[in-house]
């Protein structure tokens, strides 16, 4: 997998090329000559961050049991009834 450099001037005037590059490993787009974004494929990007979960799934962890959770009852009353005399 190799790594490939484009400034963002040269990313502008041909993004094909870049996303072609891409397949081959991360661009690293440059602006001022300092990396400041990276191409990916959505395949090296799905790789590299892990499988994704959803609400789901992580509402439905087996560890979520584990975790005390009491909600406070407010005493205090939030709306006072409007006087209307």
């Amino acid at each position: 997998m190799g790594i490939t450099t484009v400034s963002s001037r040269d990313f502008n005037q041909d993004i094909s090329k870049s996303k072609r590059a891409a397949c081959a490993g991360p661009v690293f787009i440059t602006d001022r000559g300092q990396p400041a974004h990276v191409l990916l494929t959505i395949e090296l990007y799905q790789k590299i961050t892990g499988k994704q979960k959803s609400i789901t799934d992580l509402l439905s962890m087996p560890s979520v049991a584990d975790i005390d959770f009491d909600i406070p009852r407010m005493d205090k009353q939030l709306y006072k009834p409007a006087d209307l005399s």
